[in-house]
Order: structure tokens, then C-alpha cells, then sequence
């Protein structure tokens, strides 16, 4: 009887266990579903959140300004890749009409605003401090580290790279045009056609000119400034102005095509900004540099999506795809240029080479080993930050905006108005 029992007990047991390890088994499988399942439910939500995002962009000019063009193509091209709702205002002046534009746009249900010029800067903050629950993000900027609001942001991106690289692909036209007798060494001349004296801009034109240089060692360079960020026809003057003065390659930072049609005009070789000007100008376009402002669209786009805090200043490079080459343009360049430019890049992304490499330069002929910049914008513009330590100057690492001011040895600005 006891063994009978026994039998009986093993059996009730075994199936207790069985019955047990069933139940478990349908347990896990259960939190499986339901971890899928929430999984799905949160994957749902963000893109509920994506969808109900609006963008509103405010830009100084429009598709006729190769600058706001660029702006405009990222923005569609980031926006519509991204499924997002978007507003586009043009031809917003650096002045009152940007806070209206921007107060509009708020009012109108978008969640972000982003506007594309340095003037803009003190309208887009005035916004900011109204509008609190709206985030405003700014290019070119320089406040938004020092003004300490949650929902204002400055972004830019390290186009001197960029520049440094187009700079190559005129030195070595340059060295063609010795090579070929064209010109002597001593006169390897370039002319920049700039906007204003903004350290912006000097950034700019310095780094051009050292790509140029450390290719073309005889080469120098005259600058004459517009005062406007786009006006065809005081480019086109300025471009003029200097081939007339003995430049024979010219390149710009400013924003229409006079410049780029002048040289057409007279043959000179061009180096552009901003996107390819090839279809106008087929004999003298060689290539442009550009920052391509998808990446940051599309980084605003994953912040709010993911409730994630957008950067005081951020700046994109070379390895984010945010500085960018146009094709070289055979036809116009030097044999080997896109050979050259392509290890220049993978130098500058690996660290062997600075741009701003203070061995490369000289100011009022000394080399530097110490400058205090105006990182820390005020309205006395102050120097206030270190800025030249491990050999080299570094731009945009301290705030996103440029800030490399320096008046280097070799480049001559013709007038300072501006």
C-alpha cells in the first residue's frame, strides 16, 4: 500500500513540476510579447512624435543666393527624407523682420526654428525668450554659450577644411600656369572677393590661402571686401577690380555670381563657393567648397524625436559629411587635383595635417605660440580664451562659430571698410 502511495505521490509530483515549468514557459513567452510589444508601442510613439513635428526656417535670401540655396536644398532634402511638416521663409532682412518671422512661425505651430544668417542672431534670441517652449537654432552664430537658454542654439561646421582643400586645387593651378609659362612664380597672385571683415570671413579666405600655399609656395593674395553678403554687382566689380590689379585665380566668400562670371568673362580661373558653378562657367571653374547643413537638419530632427537636449554649438567636419567638395572640374583644374585633394582630406581627418598649423603662417613675420581670441563674444569683443597650443590654432573647437582673426603675413586686404 505504502509503495502504492508512493507511486502516486511521484506521479502527483511530477506533474505539479510539469505543470509548473508549462506555466513558466508560457510566463517567459508572455513578457516576450509584451516586451515586443511595448517595444512597438514606444517605436509608434516616436514616429507619432516625428509626425507632429513643424520646422520653420528663416533665410536671408533665397534659391538666387548660393548660400541660402545650400541652406534650402538641406532643409527640403532633411525634412522630406525625415517625414517631417515644414515652412520655408525667404528674403527675411538681418533686422526686426526676423523676430516677426520668426514670432510667425512659433505662432503657426512649429516647434523648431532655425534661421541662416549672423545678423539674425539678436532677433532669433529676442524669439527665444518669448516663445520658451519653441526651440531656435541659429547658423553661424555666436551667443548661444554664452546666453544661457534652454531653447537657443548656434551651429556651423569646419568649412575651413573645406576651404583648406579648394585652396590645394588652386595652388596647384597655380603651379600649371608656371609650369606652362603662363605666369612667373613671383607672380602667383590670387584675388578673394570677401563680404565683410567678420572673422567669419577671414577664416575663411586665410585657410584658402594656406591650401593654396602649401602646394604654391611663391603664392600671395590681395582681399577686397563688398560690405553685403550678396550683390551681384559689387562682386562682380570686386572680381574685376582684382584681375585688373594682376590676380590670376580668383575665389570668394560671398553669395551671387558675379565673381564666378567675371572670371568667364576674362578667363581666369575660379574657385567657388557654395556649389559648382560649372554650367556657367566651364573653362574656369575648377571647384567649390560647401557645407552641406543636411546632417544638422536631421540631428534637430532626432533631438526632439528622442527628447534629447540639442548642443549649445554644434559643428560638423569632414567625417560628419557636413564639409563637402564639389566634382573637380577637369576641363578648368590642374592634372592630379582631385588626387590631392583627396589625401589632403584623409590627413586632415586622421591629424596629421592643421590647417591652421602655426609653422605654416607668420604674422607681421613671427610665428605665434600664444593668442588670446573673442571666443566669449561681448560687445567690446574681448579676447578672453587660449587658443593655439599642440602647434596649431583651434578654430571652431571652443564655440562653433569661427573665431581666427589673425592678419597673416602673405595676404593683402585692399580696403577695411567693411
Amino acid at each position: 500500500m505504502k509503495r502504492v502511495a508512493s507511486i502516486l505521490l511521484v506521479l502527483a509530483l511530477a506533474f505539479t513540476m510539469c505543470f509548473s515549468l508549462s506555466a513558466c514557459g508560457k510566463d517567459e513567452k508572455a513578457d516576450e510579447n509584451a516586451d515586443k510589444n511595448t517595444q512597438t508601442d514606444s517605436q509608434q510613439e516616436d514616429s507619432s512624435k516625428k509626425d507632429d513635428l513643424k520646422i520653420g526656417f528663416i533665410f536671408l535670401h533665397d534659391e538666387n543666393s548660393t548660400y541660402d540655396k545650400n541652406f534650402l536644398d538641406a532643409a527640403v532634402a532633411a525634412c522630406e527624407e525625415e517625414g517631417v511638416e515644414y515652412v520655408l521663409k525667404t528674403n527675411i532682412p538681418e533686422g526686426q523682420e526676423c523676430y516677426e518671422a520668426a514670432a510667425d512661425l512659433a505662432d503657426s505651430g512649429c516647434q523648431m526654428v532655425f534661421a541662416d544668417s549672423f545678423g539674425h542672431e539678436s532677433y532669433m534670441i529676442q524669439a527665444a525668450k518669448e516663445f520658451t517652449d519653441v526651440q531656435f537654432c541659429h547658423a553661424t552664430g555666436t551667443m548661444a554659450h554664452t546666453e544661457g537658454l534652454d531653447n537657443y542654439h548656434n551651429a556651423f561646421a569646419s568649412i575651413y577644411q573645406g576651404r583648406y582643400l579648394a585652396g590645394i586645387a588652386a595652388g596647384m593651378k597655380l603651379n600649371e600656369m608656371i609650369a606652362d609659362g603662363t605666369i612667373t612664380a613671383d607672380k602667383a597672385k590670387i584675388g578673394y572677393v570677401g563680404a565683410y571683415t567678420y572673422a567669419e570671413v577671414i577664416s575663411g579666405y586665410t585657410s584658402f590661402f594656406l591650401g593654396a600655399r602649401s602646394v604654391c609656395p611663391t603664392a600671395t593674395m590681395d582681399v577686397q571686401f563688398t560690405g553685403s553678403w550678396y550683390d551681384e554687382t559689387a562682386e562682380k566689380e570686386a572680381a574685376t577690380l582684382l584681375i585688373n590689379n594682376g590676380c590670376v585665380l580668383i575665389s570668394q566668400h560671398a553669395d551671387s555670381m558675379g565673381a564666378p562670371t567675371a572670371c568667364e568673362a576674362a578667363g581666369v580661373p575660379d574657385v567657388s563657393y557654395n556649389g559648382s558653378t560649372v554650367e556657367s562657367c566651364p573653362n574656369t571653374f575648377i571647384v567649390s567648397s560647401r557645407i552641406d547643413w543636411t546632417p544638422y537638419f536631421k540631428y534637430m530632427i532626432e533631438c526632439y524625436e528622442n527628447d534629447e537636449e540639442i548642443a549649445d554649438d554644434w559643428c560638423g567636419d569632414l567625417s560628419t559629411g557636413s564639409v563637402v567638395l564639389t566634382d573637380v572640374n577637369e576641363q578648368a583644374a590642374a592634372e592630379g587635383t582631385a588626387d590631392a585633394i583627396a589625401e589632403a582630406t584623409k590627413a586632415l581627418e586622421d591629424g596629421t595635417t592643421h590647417v591652421f598649423a602655426t609653422d605654416t603662417f607668420t604674422v607681421d613675420r613671427a610665428a605665434l605660440d600664444s593668442y588670446m581670441a573673442d571666443v566669449d563674444t561681448d560687445d567690446n569683443y574681448t579676447p578672453d580664451t587660449e587658443v593655439i597650443s599642440d602647434g596649431y590654432f583651434h578654430e571652431s573647437e571652443m564655440r562653433s562659430a569661427p573665431y581666427f582673426d589673425l592678419r597673416i603675413d602673405g595676404i593683402t586686404t585692399l580696403n577695411e571698410k567693411f
